[in-house]
């Protein structure tokens, strides 16, 4: 329980200070931890380091103020600190595999690290906490499209991409979104839902059109990433469910894995 209460709290910190300068020390003060105790908690749960979890939501939120809000690259370096144009583009590359001048032009999906909430309940220990993303910027839209169908789809086999280097699993995970990002129409909304599963809410009431929409995206299965030279081939499984009709967050993050989980088999 203290684990998890020391990570939630962290977790919070960072996430109101993505535009403030923000030391690791600083985030270990305020939870009345050591620097090193901090990151060997972040690299157990999280499976970043801390420097590496504020980069991916900076680099998230900068993504939302380019496309949505029109936001310019150097208005955007300053907003999460970066004195330079030039590093923030480079943070920026690393993250969504483009220069930040040039997202538009490659994607409309902008979460790529979204926040990560846990959910406790009273009894379990820290090891069965429940690690989630937080959807609750997709409320509205979740509300409106209940009993739609969702396509909830997970890499095959990344811990094979993750065994060779986690820069190759981040590669592999970012084919996987773009991927699915160039079928979704701009009425539907894709989300990341796990660190290799995302779900993309279709809006759709016809199964059939639905699983058009899956076909299209499962059309590249076998499509190879590069990496370092070497043609690594990339497949995704795809399950279908449907939003409930009285929307809970618990309720729907059950429904999408048991969909991947049964189109495993």
């Amino acid at each position: 329980m203290k684990n998890f209460m020391i990570l939630a709290d962290a977790l919070n910190f960072i996430e109101q200070n993505l535009c403030e300068p923000i030391a690791r020390q600083d985030i270990a003060k305020h939870c009345y931890v050591s620097l090193s105790s901090l990151e060997k908690l972040f690299r157990y749960a999280v499976h970043f380091s801390i420097k590496d979890y504020i980069t991916r939501r900076r680099m998230t939120q900068a993504a939302k103020d380019i496309y949505k809000y029109g936001m310019r690259v150097t208005d955007a370096a300053l907003k999460y600190q970066y004195n330079s144009v030039e590093v923030f583009s480079r943070a920026f590359k690393r993250v969504w595999g483009v220069k930040p001048s040039e997202f538009k032009e490659n994607w409309n999906f902008t979460g790529i690290f979204p926040k990560i909430n846990y959910e406790y309940r009273k009894g379990d220990d820290f090891n069965m906490a429940r690690k989630r993303v937080d959807m609750s910027e997709a409320y509205d839209y979740l509300k409106e499209a209940r009993g739609s169908y969702v396509l909830c789809f997970d890499i095959q086999n990344l811990t094979t991409f993750n065994n060779i280097s986690t820069k190759a699993g981040d590669i592999a995970i970012l084919e996987a979104a773009s991927r699915i990002d160039k079928v979704a129409t701009d009425e539907m909304i894709m989300l990341r839902v796990g660190g290799d599963e995302f779900a993309l809410v279709t809006g759709l009431y016809d199964l059939d059109k639905a699983k058009e929409i899956a076909d299209k995206v499962l059309g590249s299965n076998g499509k190879p990433i590069v990496f370092e030279g070497k043609k690594l081939p990339l497949s995704l499984w795809c399950g279908i469910t449907t939003i409930p009709e009285t929307l809970r967050y618990s309720e729907l993050f059950t429904e999408m894995h048991v969909a991947i989980n049964a189109s495993k088999k």
